[in-house]
Parts: structure tokens; C-alpha cells; sequence
């Protein structure tokens, strides 16, 4: 049996892919606590909360990613992780800019959209509401 070396993460957010590549290790935090991930590890499947999820390149560098509650997907050499929201950074101090930055923009657009929606939903029951009235 070989023994990896490495292991093919995706990030993916529902509009886009936030990172491909080729990673040695992984921490992130799942909702009975934090964990690591080698090459090597055996296969799961596990939730995430809220938190920071590091991977280690080949190279030695560290990614910092914020992430927003998610799945990830452990199998043979692969990790896919699909989360809600998630911002990189290079450091942790940038990424709290980048996360508040961006989640901050994200709440207030989905604020935005649930009142356009209930506004569309208020119109189609007052429409309803006349159609029924005027109906013989």
C-alpha cells in the first residue's frame, strides 16, 4: 500500500469555487470540536461550524480560510468542503478584515432580498385577495 502525500482540497461557496489545490493538512472545526486532516486519513464525512479552517500547501505555506457552517467530504485523496459563506486571507488578522468585510456585505444583502421577496409576496396575496373579491 503507498501512503499519499498529499491530498486535492476544493472549497466550494454555492456561486463559486474559493480554493483548489494541493494541500499536506487540514484543520477546521466541526461541532464536537476541532480536527486535523492528513493524506492518509480514513474516509468521513462531518458538519462544520462557524470558524477557521487552515490547510498546509506542499510548500509549507498556510492558507486561512473564515468559513460559515458547511459539509466537508473526506475520500482517498480528496476533500471537498461546501460551505455557505467563506473568505481567504493570508494571515489571521487580515482575514478577521476580510471576514467581517464580507460577511457584513453578505447580511445586508440577504436583508435586502428577504424584503424585495416579502414585498412580492405582500403584493401577490393582496392580488389574490382582489382577484377573489372580484370573482362572480
Amino acid at each position: 500500500m503507498t501512503m499519499a502525500r498529499n491530498m486535492h482540497v476544493a472549497l466550494r461557496l454555492p456561486t463559486r469555487t474559493l480554493y483548489e489545490g494541493t494541500a499536506t493538512a487540514l484543520t477546521a472545526v466541526a461541532p464536537n470540536g476541532s480536527f486535523g486532516i492528513l493524506p492518509n486519513h480514513v474516509d468521513f464525512v462531518t458538519a462544520l461550524v462557524p470558524s477557521v479552517l487552515t490547510l498546509k500547501t506542499p510548500e509549507g505555506h498556510e492558507c486561512f480560510f473564515g468559513i460559515d457552517e458547511g459539509m466537508l467530504v473526506k475520500k482517498g485523496p480528496d476533500v471537498s468542503v461546501a460551505i455557505r459563506r467563506g473568505a481567504q486571507g493570508d494571515d489571521l488578522d487580515s482575514l478577521r478584515a476580510t471576514v467581517e468585510g464580507t460577511f457584513l456585505k453578505m447580511d445586508e444583502d440577504e436583508r435586502m432580498a428577504r424584503a424585495a421577496l416579502s414585498g412580492l409576496e405582500a403584493n401577490l396575496v393582496r392580488r389574490f385577495a382582489e382577484f377573489r373579491k372580484n370573482a362572480p
